[in-house]
């Protein structure tokens, strides 16, 4: 077998200058537009806030980086931090489902602090991208089904994203490339214990795993080696981290075919991607029966393993959880119609009818849907009414993954709804024109207030 690390270094390193596909660029710039549009609501919001603040007594010096967050010019590794932290936090952000992996968070956080501070143009930002999601989203097929027992694959794997984006940035070749890789691989980190529960820690996951893979970049571009055989040796990276340790064959062949920035899944809903089936399947029989909420007896929710062990959470109170409940999120479904960003208002939080419906939903593991997992994000659905009638959807795919796509249509619906209650609707249609179509790189885009979001 070769060397995974060099295989995916010599690729990465290849984006510097090999010829950028339409298509490819195209998807690369999806892949920011839905950044942007996870990461603008979430900048006003914990734990992005609290890192912020936490990083005002810790001199950084200057720096060409944006720290979306409050709007300053920092160093790369403090605006890949916070701005990877708050590009998960709402819950938007995009999926690379075969991985279990959100590679959208570290990747873009990285590689446009590193843009942005060394000058570099569109072009060159979409490489990065590229690069980035072909490198992690490997890495991640590799090691999974089983790295997600125990690991956040956006923590871990993110790392390796961010690293290989950096590097294309600084010009690193795929020696130094390499060894950037190499380094990431001992920095990566985030635990599946952290958002089982309660807490913040789940958003810092990519930020820290932006930092670390910029830190690692920076460090090979001016000399640093690592350990080259830190994906696959004895005590290596799949060693660790998964049973799945020869799974380098398969990952590997993959490259290009396609590319991994082509076949993402973008959200459509504002929660765990691993309840998206389920809700999928109770907006379509509802629209298909035309029964409200009130007409609901029970709902049962079959899903894979993840759905149920992640995701069946009866009495989540706070907004970290409800994002994490399938009981409040079909819920929500059912009484309103779809989960976006005012599902989690704090009204809605201790709405009466939400917790009393959410009392009848159950979650359960399906024995079709979990063999299906990862390759099919699957949910089978029952729905019980009143007058005695019993519903039920089996529903394959979701909503906004490769084989059931936002068109570009809906991806800059979404980035509308979302930015405008960050930064308002005429800043949010100017910074999507420059998504879409600029050659150069955004920069600062200042925040709303309160009284200024309403007012728009």
């Amino acid at each position: 077998m070769e060397n995974p690390l060099l295989v995916l270094a010599e690729h990465a390193a290849s984006w510097r200058r090999r010829e950028m596909p339409t298509e490819v660029a195209h998807h690369a710039r999806r892949a920011l537009v839905d950044w942007f549009a996870a990461i603008l609501p979430g900048c006003s919001r914990p734990p992005a806030t609290l890192i912020a603040a936490a990083l005002e007594d810790e001199t950084r010096g200057g720096g060409g980086a944006v720290c979306y967050v409050t709007g300053r010019r920092v160093p790369v590794r403090h605006a890949a931090l916070v701005n990877g932290t708050a590009s998960h936090t709402v819950e938007f952000d995009d999926i690379y489902r075969y991985a279990v992996y959100h590679p959208g968070c570290p990747t873009i956080a990285a590689a446009l602090a590193a843009a942005q501070a060394n000058g570099a143009t569109m072009d060159q930002l979409l490489r990065a991208i590229v690069a980035g999601y072909e490198v992690s989203c490997r890495i991640g097929v590799a090691v999974q089904p089983s790295h997600y027992d125990f690991w956040h694959t956006t923590g871990t794997v993110g790392t390796f994203g961010a690293a290989a984006a950096v590097a294309v940035l600084l010009g690193c070749d795929e020696t130094r490339t390499a060894h950037a890789l190499a380094t990431a691989a001992t920095m990566a980190a985030g635990l599946q214990q952290a958002f089982r529960g309660e807490g913040m820690s789940k958003p810092l996951h990519p930020g820290h795993a932006a930092e670390a893979g910029a830190l690692a970049a920076m460090a090979a571009a001016r000399g640093m080696t690592g350990a080259l055989d830190v994906l696959h040796g004895p005590a290596g990276f799949a060693a660790a981290t998964s049973e799945d340790t020869g799974k380098w064959d398969k990952a590997l062949a993959g490259i290009g075919k396609p590319y991994a920035v082509m076949d993402m899944t973008v959200k459509n809903h504002g929660c765990c991607g691993h309840i998206f089936a389920a809700l999928d399947a109770v907006r379509e029989l509802q629209r298909e029966h035309g029964f409200t909420a009130e007409e609901v007896e029970a709902v049962a929710v079959g899903g894979y393993r993840a759905t149920k062990e992640v995701c069946d959470r009866p009495e989540a109170r706070t907004e970290q959880e409800c994002r994490f409940s399938t009981q409040f999120t079909v819920a929500t479904m059912l009484l309103h119609g779809g989960v976006r960003l005012a599902a989690f208002a704090p009204e809605r939080l201790t709405d009466p009818a939400i917790r009393a419906l959410m009392g009848k939903v159950t979650v359960a593991v399906d024995p079709e849907c979990a063999a299906a997992f990862p390759a099919k994000r699957s949910a089978k659905v029952e729905i019980r009414l009143r007058d005695g009638r019993v519903l039920r959807r089996h529903q394959h795919t979701r909503k906004g993954d490769p084989d059931a796509p936002l068109t570009d249509q809906d991806l800059s619906d979404k980035f509308l709804e979302l930015a405008s209650e960050a930064i308002g609707r005429t800043a949010a249609e100017a910074l999507l024109a420059q998504l879409w179509e600029g050659s150069s790189v955004p920069g600062i885009v200042p925040l709303l207030g309160r009284q200024a979001r309403a007012a728009e």
